[in-house]
């Protein structure tokens, strides 16, 4: 008789869908036959780590010891480059393992977390996997005036109840790109229960060419119920090394600490991370490549007649005006891995990560022979 583990799980557990990564290039390889693949599916920096930091890996790297399970070095240099307090950071095995902490922290069953329609993922995943309920906000129409598919900061406030104990936001947002300003911002903290958590996930922070754009350590001080994360994996190009941060009001950074895991940041990752904050010449080159690239994307799609979601991020989104995936699946054929989003049910769309100038017209000309099976799908009309 076949045991059914799946019936000892925890009830969040038994009914959850696991995360699904950007389809790897190995695994492309394997199912297709081919080479030189382009990967421009998880809004990977496509420069990478900057030379600097692959110095410092090859001279201090130490594979036979423990990390420093404080992260004291990294905790210090984000302490200064940040201009806080180290007691009000927590290291993150990637800003996701952050998101799970707040989670196993302030939720759990009979409380509530709110997020918007669209936002990423990990949200409603590390809620559901805590026994918590997730209480998802309308996002604006694909035809607001500004920014359509984006958070109805409105839509979030209706749904506060007394079981609410945490509301996530990304800003920008992904798989979207939207992001809010900091009139939208201000005006949302000041509404907000000070007994609920906001997270401000700001993975894509380094990116942003926004002139209204938030700094959200700048609320800190008055709303000490805000988390700020960010991450290593996007701008700074350490994706596989796995280090991000949260920044809040020491009380919680303690507790968060009181559920991390032991030796949660690799000693490579503590090294790299350390080393890129001083990278200030490779995060400026990266942003402005990422700039020209989304010109480049933006104008490639109006001349095509293919909508765009408004992006502050290191990808675009572009509706492709039917099922996005038979289109996927013909750029996997051409070596080109782009992201499906029809799990956000964004069904019409696929995220394209910002390459460099080369990639990114290698991968307009393979979406180009891709719409070419089908003129209609191209068509503005």
């Amino acid at each position: 008789m076949t045991n059914k583990f799946s019936n000892l799980a925890v009830a969040g557990v038994q009914g959850l869908n696991p995360y699904q990564p950007g389809k790897p290039i190995e695994e492309l390889e394997r199912e297709l036959g081919i080479s030189n693949i382009l990967k421009l599916a998880s809004n990977e920096n496509p420069l990478g780590p900057s030379s600097t930091v692959l110095k410092a890996l090859e001279e201090d790297l130490e594979l036979a010891l423990y990390p420093d399970g404080n992260g004291f070095t990294l905790k210090q240099a984000l302490a200064k480059k940040l201009a806080v307090a180290q007691e009000k950071i927590t290291l993150g095995n990637g800003s996701n393992d952050i998101l799970d902490m707040i989670a196993r922290v302030f939720l759990c069953e009979g409380r509530e977390a709110i997020f918007s329609q669209y936002a990423f993922a990990v949200y409603p995943i590390a809620t559901q996997a805590v026994g918590a309920v997730s209480k998802v906000a309308a996002a604006y129409p694909k035809d607001h005036a500004t920014m359509p598919y984006g958070h109805d900061l409105d839509a979030m406030l209706a749904l506060i109840s007394d079981k609410t104990r945490v509301i996530f936001i990304a800003n920008p947002n992904n798989p979207t790109g939207t992001w809010l300003n900091k009139t939208a911002l201000s005006a949302f903290f000041a509404k907000v229960p000070s007994h609920i958590i906001v997270v401000m996930d700001e993975a894509y922070f380094e990116y942003v060419d926004e002139a209204e754009y938030p700094d959200s350590l700048a609320y800190l001080e008055d709303y000490p119920n805000v988390i700020v994360t960010r991450t290593f994996s996007k701008i700074y190009g350490l994706a596989s090394l796995r280090v991000g941060y949260a920044v809040c009001h020491e009380e919680i950074a303690d507790l968060l600490n009181r559920v991390r895991q032991p030796f949660n940041v690799n000693t490579a990752a503590l090294i790299a991370a350390t080393t890129a904050l001083d990278d200030d010449v490779h995060v400026k080159n990266c942003a402005d490549i990422n700039r020209a690239g989304l010109a480049f994307w933006k104008t490639a799609c109006k001349e095509r007649g293919l909508d765009f979601i408004p992006t502050a991020g290191n990808f675009i989104t572009v509706d492709m005006g039917q099922n996005a995936m038979p289109i996927f699946d013909d750029l996997l054929r051409e070596g080109v891995i782009v992201r499906p989003v029809a799990n956000y049910g964004l069904d019409q769309h696929l995220r394209i990560t910002i390459g460099t100038e080369v990639q990114n017209i290698r991968c307009l000309s393979a979406l180009d022979k891709v719409l070419s099976k089908n003129p209609s799908q191209a068509d503005p009309s």
